[in-house]
């Protein structure tokens, strides 16, 4: 019936009525434009693909899961112990139960090192909004954190520990004033400066022997922690020139001792000075006159000057001879190191040590004082051999053991590659100073 009415169409009619059809369908068949956009998606077998999903969204919601809570953030309050301040004491003012504190102390091992806390040690308590302690953080060292976590009704502790990273640095100088401000200039640490001390002292006196001109070289380790640093560690090598004279010093990786490149001891078997003085008041001097009789009586030692109190420390392992008082020594102290050394410390404030008891070599054995025959605070030390008088300061001193067989050689090997270290070191420095010399050229 359509198709009769179609045919008595005049012609043109007919024609137009087909093109609108035929485009009509291409429309229906035709992708849209967000269709066209998106090409088309192969997917392999076994391999992970993102889903276009929210986590909050109606897709989860109608399938009836319930995406995880997140426990709520904890609050943090930080303490500084004080002095005098107990564990107990800490947490009340935190605002936690001595019952909280009894079962976290006796949690294990690791929360029973809480109850050996000291001044400046830091705590971080986490709470939830309970109030209650969830965690506990404490800083025990730049490398190490403890943390102490609430699992129900228990706690739990660990310690972290960072990697420590270990590089070389370098220090030199030239003295122009003292030591101790030459060392600081270079960037040396007091505890390297009293270390470098300690390693000479048996063949430099720091206090009477520095001069203007005396120069040091010291190779040693700088610690760091996620790049930061955290301190100095070992000094490695180090070498003094004194009075025309260059010490050098390596340190044995082995036994964490001092040797001379040949693996002979820098430790000698005698401290020369036995306490830390501030200056010597008079040396050793056959024809010193007497401060107080004016007289001229042989001065047989060194009088070192310090405050009251400074510790005096036994010159080398011996027994002690004598420790007792009388009015021209006042309180004194004669040890015995051998059958042929003998050191007497004089006018002390206190002895600490009794007749025949045996002592170290650096072992504190009295105070320094003014006691007896004596215009101020001073200690007077003898250093005896055979019993002569030596002056101590300058007396030849027996060298403590020594390296000897693979030991020796080992370290020879060892020392051999830390003073070529020292020379780069030194050598590159030279060379960068030279060069900041040279004017620019424009």
């Amino acid at each position: 019936m359509l198709i009769s009415k179609f045919s008595r169409l005049p012609r043109i009619h007919q024609i137009l009525i087909t093109i609108i059809s035929a485009v009509t369908v291409l429309l229906i068949l035709l992708p849209g434009a967000e269709e066209m956009e998106k090409p088309e998606q192969k997917f392999e077998i076994g391999k992970l693909y993102p889903l276009d999903i929210k986590i909050d969204g109606p897709q989860l919601q109608a399938n009836g899961v319930t995406p995880p809570l997140l426990p709520p953030p904890l609050s943090w309050t930080e303490h500084v112990i004080k002095p005098g301040e107990s564990l107990a004491l800490v947490f009340d003012k935190v605002g936690l139960s001595p019952a909280t504190l009894y079962r976290l102390i006796n949690a294990d091992e690791g929360t029973k090192s809480l109850i050996t806390l000291r001044p400046g040690d830091k705590l971080r308590f986490g709470l939830d909004d309970k109030k209650d302690l969830i965690q506990l953080i404490q800083p025990i060292n730049a490398t190490e954190t403890l943390y102490i976590t609430r699992k129900g009704d228990t706690f739990h502790s660990r310690t972290e520990v960072k990697k420590v990273d270990t590089q070389l640095n370098f220090a030199q100088a030239v003295i122009t004033s003292s030591f101790w401000n030459a060392a600081a200039d270079a960037g040396l640490t007091p505890n390297q400066i009293m270390e470098i001390a300690g390693i000479f002292g048996w063949d430099i006196d720091f206090a009477l022997d520095i001069r203007e001109g005396d120069t040091f070289s010291v190779l040693f380790e700088e610690r760091y922690v996620e790049g930061e640093p955290i301190g100095r560690g070992n000094i490695l090598a180090a070498t003094f020139s004194n009075l025309g004279q260059t010490f050098t010093a390596v340190r044995n990786s082995s036994d964490g001792k001092y040797y001379d490149p040949d693996g002979r001891a820098m430790q000698k078997a005698f401290l020369r000075s036995p306490v830390n003085f501030r200056y010597v008041s008079s040396n050793f001097n056959p024809r010193r006159l007497h401060p107080v009789t004016g007289q001229v009586k042989a001065h047989r030692g060194t009088d070192y000057v310090a405050p009251v109190g400074t510790p005096i420390w036994s010159a080398g392992d011996g027994v002690v001879m004598k420790s007792g008082y009388n009015q021209f020594n006042g309180n004194y102290v004669f040890i015995r190191h051998s059958s042929t050394y003998v050191t007497k410390y004089l006018h002390l404030s206190k002895r600490l040590v009794k007749t025949g008891q045996r002592v170290k070599q650096g072992q504190t054995i009295g105070k320094l004082g003014s006691s007896g025959r004596v215009t101020g605070a001073h200690l007077h030390y003898e250093f005896l051999v055979n019993g002569v008088h030596k002056n101590p300061r300058t007396v030849s001193l027996p060298q403590s053991d020594s390296l000897k067989g693979k030991d020796k050689a080992a370290f020879k090997q060892q020392a051999s590659e830390r003073l070529a270290q020292l020379t780069q070191l030194r050598q590159l420095l030279a060379t960068n100073r030279n060069a900041s010399l040279i004017p620019s050229r424009s």
